[in-house]
């Protein structure tokens, strides 16, 4: 199985020390409807970056505005995503104020899946270093190609844009928005992972799919992973992977940009990859495949509680040495919180 092929680079349990294993995902992200990478209600323009078109020939020497999907913009729906099935799994434990882990409270459990993957930093309290590392995505295409402009308008009950009293409604504004059928390609790095903990992140990427501002309501987007790597350092990053692609690519380019041709360039610029410095695992098209089918089998509906909890069971004797320096430190104070197993 491809999971066994890249054993040289996993882990065989959690360990609190680095000890240089490389695994690196290439993710196509593809647009699926309006889409806004931004912060939400700031009033300010779609994020992008003005960089090389390339990185041979004419290519290099012209400068292109494109899109950017920062990697808050990747992380944190992805996060979201693996903390819904744990919190339905019941998988969660009590922070310091005894209310279970959540995000963005400053009083992460320091105990559960996500803490020990995604890491975190609890307010003079102990931090654990993300081990998933992540790069802003760019754009194949220049950002003016692939950005739309929207009216925005709040019409009344009576259907019109005026009140009762005749009074004009104010809630008109004119919005950018990425349009359907944009490509963002991604460099995602896994630092000293577990073959469950890669399975984990995989789903994660592979089944969220709403990114960025109003996802309520826009931001669908489809995941690919395109290739896999396992190494003893990082990859090219994800600008040089799209600007090797753009080379590749046949001109003129415009949108909508042809996924399957844009997949067959990404996948021709990442087979040369192998040969790079550090390189010892590249999983082949039918490897991939194999290990997309494991991740999605054990993620399906009668493999995902036993699954999830031998995850969770993994960080256990981690779990009781945070346990007892907690105990130890509050000492002569307040009575510890209990720990929800």
């Amino acid at each position: 199985m491809s999971i066994q092929k890249l054993s040289p680079v996993l882990a065989t349990t959690y360990e609190n020390f680095p000890k240089g294993r490389f695994i690196s995902l290439i993710v196509l992200r593809t647009t699926h409807s309006e889409t806004i990478f931004r912060t939400e209600g700031s009033g300010e323009p779609m994020c992008s970056e003005f960089v090389q078109a390339g990185l041979e020939g004419e290519n290099q020497k012209t400068i292109i505005q494109r899109l950017v999907m920062t990697k808050r913009k990747q992380i944190a729906p992805e996060r979201r995503y693996g903390r819904e099935h744990l919190r339905a799994h019941e998988l969660f434990y009590t922070n310091k104020d005894g209310s279970l882990c959540s995000l963005n409270t400053n009083a992460p459990c320091e105990m559960c899946v996500d803490c020990f993957l995604y890491g975190f930093a609890a307010g003079g309290g102990g931090a654990q270093k993300s081990r998933i590392w992540t790069e802003d995505a760019f754009s194949i295409l220049p950002a003016s190609d692939v950005v739309g402009d929207r009216t925005i308008n709040a019409i009344y009950e009576n259907g019109t844009m005026r009140d009762e009293k005749g009074n004009a409604s104010t809630a008109l504004n004119t919005s950018e928005y990425i349009k359907p059928g944009v490509h963002f390609l991604d460099v995602v790095t896994l630092k000293d992972v577990t073959a469950d903990e890669l399975r984990y992140i995989i789903g994660n990427i592979l089944f969220t799919s709403r990114y960025g501002a109003v996802s309520s309501r826009v931001g669908r987007m489809e995941n690919q992973i395109l290739g896999v790597f396992g190494s003893i350092t990082e990859l090219p990053s994800s600008l040089e992977l799209v600007q090797a692609t753009y080379d590749v690519l046949g001109k003129p380019l415009e949108h909508p940009l042809n996924t399957h041709q844009l997949i067959t360039a990404t996948k021709q610029v990442i087979a040369n990859w192998q040969n790079k410095r550090g390189v010892s695992v590249h999983l082949s098209e039918a490897e991939l495949a194999d290990l997309i089918a494991d991740v999605e089998t054990h993620w399906s509906e009668a493999e995902r509680d036993n699954f999830l909890k031998r995850l969770s069971q993994s960080y256990e004797p981690f779990r009781q040495v945070a346990a007892e320096k907690k105990k130890a430190k509050g000492k002569g104070k307040n009575t510890p919180v209990e720990v929800e197993s």
